[in-house]
């Protein structure tokens, strides 16, 4: 059955999800646990590897941590973070040079996009839990934090959507053998 922009022969069918939230919208680390506990309860969709270890990516989507994110700032870059924020997570490729290109690539097109480059923090990492084949492909993982004082929530987002596409094509074309980022 058609009805309005919904086309059935262009979806696919999954095996669900889980939605945990507070119902007052307040951060809570119980809540970040039972999510953590209700993905160990996915294995039966057989998206992990023979070795029992390797997954096929499922995760969490939360809120931003705020408080968390600011004593990061401030610990790694000297920095108190304007209200207006934004926390990317790159993932690049193992080969030192090729990773350095795609942050130089990125770095140019937030500046600019007029965006305050705040800095790069490589994201802390348990490879001890990881199969061989996710170690294998293991990709460096970092966050590029970015400031957009004075603009509206719109304006800001336009502007890294903007910086993140023009940095993905580029870094396409170079074969950096980055992912795009994620801000």
């Amino acid at each position: 059955m058609k009805a309005g922009l919904y086309q059935p022969d262009e979806f696919k069918d999954n095996c669900g999800f889980g939605l945990i939230a507070h119902m007052q919208g307040e951060p809570s680390h119980h809540l970040l646990q039972t999510a953590i506990q209700a993905l160990t309860c996915m294995t039966h969709r057989g998206g992990i590897n023979a070795d029992g270890k390797t997954g096929d990516g499922c995760g969490l989507l939360i809120q931003k941590p705020d408080a968390f994110l600011r004593a990061v700032a401030a610990e790694q870059f000297g920095a108190e973070l304007p209200r207006q924020y934004a926390v990317g997570m790159v993932f690049l490729n193992q080969d030192d040079a090729r990773a350095d290109a795609a942050r130089e690539n990125m770095n140019r097109e937030i500046l600019a996009e007029g965006l305050d480059l705040i800095g790069w923090r490589q994201v802390p990492i348990d490879t001890s839990v990881l199969g061989k084949l996710a170690l294998e492909r293991l990709q460096k993982i970092e966050q590029v934090f970015i400031g957009g004082e004075g603009l509206s929530d719109q304006e800001f987002a336009i502007k890294l959507f903007s910086a993140r596409r023009r940095s993905s094509a580029c870094g396409a074309r170079a074969g950096d053998g980055s992912r795009r980022p994620r801000a």
